[in-house]
């Protein structure tokens, strides 16, 4: 049987972390007991995975329309619209969006 070294999204440490279950769509959960945080490897959904709403807030900054961005990153305009909503980037005024 073959161990795979799962390194933790958050603090990169491979020796603390373990299982935790399993997500909503099936996918492996695990738990860093470092850094007590859970993270998967494989998510259902691309708005869930790490990074996508640093892109979605890249896009802003460069002037692409909030479908443009959707259609680009292949979630849901919603998804960006709530993600720009609750940003906290000091160089989008608060409410430019609504």
């Amino acid at each position: 049987m073959a161990t795979i070294q799962v390194p933790c999204r958050f603090c990169n440490k491979t020796e603390h972390v373990r299982k935790h279950g399993t997500g909503h769509a099936g996918f492996t959960r695990f738990r860093c007991l470092e850094c007590k945080r859970c993270f998967q490897l494989d998510y259902a959904y691309e708005a869930c995975k790490p990074g996508v709403k640093d892109k979605i807030i890249e896009m802003a900054m460069n002037s692409s329309g909030v479908r443009e961005t959707g259609r680009v990153l292949n979630v849901a305009y919603n998804t960006v619209l709530n993600t720009l909503k609750n940003c906290m980037c000091p160089m989008i005024p608060r409410g430019y969006i609504c």
